[in-house]
């Protein structure tokens, strides 16, 4: 299984970014997928989850602000993330809530004020 995350950067307050989680090894299609996120010094949380049938749901902290998308045929999950705040600074990973694959490459997200 390999779960790869990409897009981070570095933004301002207040600025977007469009993260991707490219995955393998697992039928993508059958599982309900979700990003995490892990500040320094924080436990990993969960922000956003999405079912196969494409029903979302997101942590309080960022309903409003981020949408989580995916795409069956190119096995990947999406997240747009808007009106970033200093707060979203953290390390970004995608994974399956239901199965947990070993963690792949996070994508780092700072947010500057």
């Amino acid at each position: 299984v390999q779960l790869q995350a990409s897009g981070g950067g570095t933004v301002q307050t207040g600025g977007s970014l469009r993260l991707s989680c490219t995955t393998s090894g697992f039928i993508f299609r059958t599982k309900t997928m979700a990003w995490y996120r892990q500040a320094p010094e924080k436990a990993r949380e969960r922000v956003a989850q999405i079912s196969q049938g494409g029903n979302a749901d997101y942590a309080e902290s960022v309903k409003g602000r981020f949408t989580i998308a995916r795409d069956n045929a190119k096995n990947t999950v999406y997240l747009q993330m808007n009106n970033l705040n200093p707060e979203d600074t953290a390390v970004y990973y995608c994974n399956a809530p239901l199965s947990i694959y070993p963690w792949g490459t996070g994508t780092q997200v700072t947010v500057s004020s």
